[in-house]
């Protein structure tokens, strides 16, 4: 049976760039505050969310002005390695699933390998990954390497993910015996080497981890390009996708991705999408917008402008704040995502200035009244839009207190989420089925 699927983007400091300065938010707070995240991960497991995800990035953003003293002053950029944290999370939850991001850009199969299913092990199955194609010229610095072209990385993530999945199944689940009396431990014809060889990896195998619980723990993307998408169609779980403008637009991507997963002999139900959203909650429409209209009062433009001069890997600290958008898509590596938005920009006649704003309260963020949030998450996935939402709350513990206390129970009301846990694993949470051996 279909049911509403709920992730909460584990970000102590809040998901908005001003939302650590919120008067609702945790006072002088700290990207690895363990309190914190303890208590965010434990509050989303009351409200039966099916997982916490954890987000990362190989370094500090240094592209603007060529320094990282902008984005340093303005914003929070602290990345702790997610999967030290999560492991954390395990020991102290006991059904919640625990997703993390992976740089295929980055990071070696039998390492990435090795670290999930570990994960999945001693959590009884509530492993996940993000796996991303890193953007930036830091990122690529930190490793000694050169960024690889939009194409490149596209190729290079399917040859990481395929590696993964085989070292995964280098054990077959029957693999450790535990004969006492005959002193047999595990039986060697269901241990096989991955002999990995492509373009990309050489990986002998087999994984020293024998096949965890899900199989396979749960493979996650997020982007929007027609490469991601394609990749994600053949390969993912679930897809933490941008959030359309509004519902017919949502139908359509959703109705187009889910054929392109038929079209790879895949069941439609098979991937789950996922868009963001930033709840602003008030006890009336009016408070909603005040709160919203704070936090964009207290919005830096030069905290969106350093992170975009990351993620897009151009310099926005060569032109001048009060100088108009300009014509740079063809510039950028990643010009299907951000082309529409610059267009607009420059079709509105917006200043840098302007367009920092608009960038930092457009897309994600709805404000508005419990009992409004709750049936725009209901029309939306009953509508066939969209299969849940990841929550990113603008501030923590503010925003992510009232979407627990009062928009779930809403959820639950209108009988489109779960009120209590009906698996132990990630993948019974999403409805997924555990992977047959690929041997």
């Amino acid at each position: 049976m279909r049911s509403l699927h709920l992730a909460l983007f584990l970000e102590t400091t809040g998901c908005h760039y001003a939302g650590w300065r919120m008067p609702a938010s945790t006072p002088v707070p700290h990207a690895s505050d363990w309190k914190t995240l303890k208590t965010l991960a434990l509050k989303a497991e009351a409200a039966k969310f099916d997982m916490v995800f954890m987000a990362d990035k190989l370094s500090i953003d240094d592209i603007y002005n060529s320094s990282f003293n902008e984005a340093v002053r303005h914003r929070v950029i602290e990345r702790p390695e997610p999967f030290s944290v999560l492991s954390a999370l395990g020991a102290v939850t006991e059904k919640i699933g625990l997703a993390g991001t992976v740089s295929s850009s980055f990071s070696q199969p039998f390492a990435a390998a090795r670290t999930l299913a570990t994960l999945d092990h001693l959590t009884g199955g509530r492993a996940g990954w993000n796996v991303v194609t890193s953007t930036s010229d830091a990122e690529a610095a930190n490793y000694g390497q050169q960024l690889l072209s939009h194409d490149k990385r596209y190729l290079k993530a399917e040859a990481f993910i395929d590696a993964v999945r085989r070292l995964w199944d280098s054990w077959e689940d029957e693999a450790i015996e535990g004969d006492r009396q005959h002193g047999v431990y595990a039986r060697g014809d269901k241990i096989h080497y991955a002999d990995i060889d492509n373009a990309w990896f050489k990986v002998k195998g087999p994984l020293n981890v024998p096949r965890s619980p899900q199989g396979h723990p749960v493979t996650i993307q997020a982007g929007g390009s027609g490469a991601f998408t394609a990749l994600a169609a053949k390969q993912a779980d679930a897809i933490f996708a941008a959030e359309k403008p509004d519902l017919a637009s949502a139908r359509r991507y959703y109705a187009q991705l889910k054929r392109l997963v038929v079209e790879q002999g895949r069941e439609a139900d098979s991937l789950k999408i996922l868009p963001g959203l930033q709840p602003i909650i008030g006890d009336t429409q009016k408070q909603a917008d005040e709160m919203l209209n704070a936090l964009t009062q207290l919005h830096h433009p030069l905290a969106t402008l350093s992170h975009l001069s990351n993620t897009m890997n151009y310099d926005w600290g060569r032109h001048s704040l009060d100088e108009p958008v300009p014509d740079i898509a063809a510039q950028l590596g990643r010009r299907e995502r951000f082309e529409p938005m610059l267009n607009h920009a420059r079709e509105n006649g917006m200043t840098l200035r302007q367009f920092a704003k608009w960038v930092a309260r457009s897309g994600f963020i709805v404000a508005g009244t419990a009992d409004s949030l709750a049936e725009r998450i209901t029309t939306w996935y009953r509508e066939r839009a969209v299969d849940g939402f990841v929550i990113m709350p603008p501030y923590v513990p503010g925003a992510s207190d009232a979407f627990f206390d009062k928009v779930v129970p809403l959820l639950q009301e209108r009988g489109v989420f779960r009120s209590d846990y009906q698996a132990d694993t990630l993948r019974g949470h999403l409805g997924l089925r555990r992977p047959t051996h690929s041997r």
